[in-house]
């Protein structure tokens, strides 16, 4: 068989995105010798994360052009069983899709993108999921969402969870506290989380809830690390800081590399996930298998990711999302066991079990697909 992977995404910081794609990649390359996989990137670094095996093109990294036109051109000649997406295919796909589509916030919640963007994803992703042969998503609550937005895809969609890649787990804390030190001047204690600086991550919440906290116990002498890229919404995130009084405890390290969270999750001394919105919600299970106790909202799907392995709070109550960090920091026992929870459950997710669900949907299509071609071919002249 022959699979063609929309990998744009790798090295160009975009985040979720990307992390699926290279992951599954990872999982394909180790689990299927046999079929070829061509893989579609847009920048030189790329490379660095595409399997050594798998042949890679070079896409635009516009997506007019590539959902335009590169892509429809590079499956024409390379006559793949199957393409798999992110959310959006091409125009005129000239061969069956595979689309994971994370989460449908861009429709029931537009108001956390720009006005442009929720509009494309709305317009795009429709035409998409009614055309794909499957569409896979991460969590019930996703493939929920989706079904209700989408009815007439509903026997379409399967679940695939994600995890944690290997690279997360425990080190000893006091050598991830002197390279967080080294390299971004980072002081411990702190309480990080992880995220785009973007409205459906609540950073603005979250320094509420830890300027709350902070004024309460005064003995607490954590830093806030908010680690994530900077967006049109970052202005606001800092304004929010700059005003809560405790500006100097508040950091933004900015986009961080997979190496550089494993020391940042291992040196804080609790983990915190106030989105409102997720559809899986990954950053929770690297926390989770670096051995870090977590707090998180109890919203969309992130209570069925964490399965009692945190602390849940409303993300719209500063209070409890303070008290859940409160409980977590002043309560050495709670936080001991949250950790230890927590790392058992970050166990019971793999990217080599993804891999290989996806791998097998991959089969399902075109094996289905060859058999169609079989049937439409007219019947031999018998002589």
């Amino acid at each position: 068989m022959r699979f063609s992977v929309d990998a744009h995404a790798i090295g160009r910081h975009l985040t979720g995105n990307e992390v699926y794609v290279r992951n599954l990649l990872a999982g394909f390359a180790s689990l299927d010798h046999d079929s070829e996989f061509i893989t579609y990137v847009s920048t030189d670094a790329a490379s660095l994360w595409v399997p050594e095996r798998f042949p890679f093109r070079r896409v635009a990294g516009n997506p007019f052009l590539r959902l335009g036109c590169d892509l429809s051109r590079q499956l024409r000649q390379d006559r793949p069983d199957l393409v798999h997406v992110q959310y959006t295919a091409p125009l005129g796909c000239p061969v069956p899709a595979v689309v994971t589509v994370h989460d449908v916030s861009f429709l029931e919640h537009p108001e956390y993108f720009p006005f442009t963007r929720a509009i494309q994803l709305q317009l795009t992703v429709r035409r998409t999921v009614g055309k794909a042969a499957r569409i896979l998503t991460g969590s019930e609550f996703s493939r929920s969402s989706i079904a209700k937005a989408y009815p007439q895809a509903r026997d379409r969609i399967v679940v695939v969870p994600n995890a944690a890649a290997p690279e997360f787990r425990p080190i000893q804390r006091e050598h991830a506290r002197q390279v967080v030190e080294a390299r971004f001047g980072l002081q411990t204690p702190y309480v990080l989380s992880v995220g785009d600086l973007q409205p459906r991550k609540n950073q603005i919440g979250l320094i509420r809830a830890f300027s709350s906290l902070m004024r309460a116990q005064p003995q607490l002498r954590h830093d806030l690390v908010l680690a994530g890229k900077n967006t049109w919404f970052g202005p606001r995130v800092r304004e929010a800081a700059a005003q809560s009084g405790l500006a100097g405890r508040i950091r933004f390290p900015g986009f961080v590399t997979d190496d550089d969270l494993l020391y940042l999750y291992n040196a804080c001394d609790v983990f915190v996930f106030p989105s409102f919105y997720e559809g899986f919600g990954l950053p929770l299970l690297e926390a989770m298998a670096c051995g870090r106790a977590v707090a998180c909202s109890d919203t969309s799907a992130m209570p069925e990711v964490a399965d009692g392995a945190a602390i849940l709070f409303d993300p719209s109550s500063a209070d409890q999302m303070a008290r859940a960090m409160g409980d977590l920091l002043l309560d050495a026992d709670l936080r001991t066991r949250m950790e230890r929870l927590g790392l058992q459950r970050s166990k019971d997710f793999s990217w080599q079990k993804t891999a290989q669900k996806t791998l097998d949907i991959y089969y399902e299509v075109a094996g289905a697909n060859v058999h169609a071609r079989a049937k439409a071919k007219p019947a031999q002249a018998v002589r």
